[in-house]
């Protein structure tokens, strides 16, 4: 949506902003806070699973806030960031997100498929493995980077899809970006990007390597996508998250699926 257009409205009894399905990124984090929040009202954002049944990290009201961050794990909850062995690492230092102890609402198996319960409790010993990547800063808030199954490996190089979908959208004409990985025979894996452009902007090889430019600033050489492939939108479920195995699944040509979650 256009800023311009927000303007009509009467934004004046909001209080409370809410964020849920994909982790938000500090850009949009800020646009929200500006023009929809008019820099007055607080952003709680949310991570939890269908698994916990209930939201296990948050930023409360009362919370300073910080963009980009899901904010501290709730009351009780005992969250963490591991290696693969169970070692936590130190503070904002990408690793597994788990829980380290039994919670109220938990879910106790997985219909039908009750091996698949275990192995979040057995992957990695004593805890609850949420199969989800993150960072934990000093004040303990947590910022969620995108599913572990959602990193490529780029010449030995393990780059979170969110890290470089963060980076895409951080140039003015990006609203949206989804990437995935693509085979290739000499590193291993190379990125492709699924980039939505603000309303009036024309797609151009111009604005790809602008694009590329922007994600090599931020981060570096190896997270440049290689593709970039301009979209009207992305797949989505209905809760917001952006199914990124559709994407990867018609790229490669494979099964989709079950598209059950799919808003569109």
């Amino acid at each position: 949506m256009e800023t311009v257009s927000l303007l009509q409205y009467d934004l004046s009894s909001l209080r409370i902003l809410g964020s849920v399905g994909e982790p938000i990124n500090p850009e949009a984090w800020e646009w929200y806070y500006e023009h929809i929040g008019r820099k007055r009202c607080v952003i709680v954002d949310t991570w939890w699973q269908t698994e916990t049944g209930s939201h296990m990290i948050s930023t409360i009201p009362s919370y300073p806030t910080k963009p980009g961050k899901a904010g501290k794990p709730f009351f009780t909850i005992e969250a963490a960031v591991v290696d693969k062995n169970g070692n936590e690492l130190p503070p904002n230092t990408v690793g597994y997100l788990v829980i380290k102890n039994p919670w109220p609402s938990m879910l106790r198996t997985c219909w039908g498929n009750p091996e698949r319960y275990k192995k979040y409790w057995t992957d990695i010993d004593h805890v609850y493995n949420t199969e989800d990547l993150a960072t934990i800063d000093e004040d303990g808030y947590v910022m969620i980077l995108g599913r572990a199954d959602d990193v490529i490996n780029v010449a030995g190089h393990r780059i979170g899809t969110m890290e470089v979908e963060s980076a895409i959208v951080e140039h003015p004409d990006v609203v949206e970006a989804a990437v995935i990985g693509k085979p290739d025979p000499i590193k291993g894996q190379k990125i492709k990007a699924f980039v939505v452009l603000r309303i009036g902007v024309q797609p151009s090889e111009e604005l790809k390597k602008e694009i590329q430019e922007t994600v090599k600033k931020i981060l570096s050489p190896i997270a440049i996508p290689e593709e970039i492939e301009f979209v009207e939108k992305l797949p989505k479920t209905r809760s917001g998250k952006i199914m990124r195995r559709v994407l990867r699944a018609k790229e490669l040509g494979l099964e989709i699926g079950d598209l059950s979650t799919l808003e569109d």
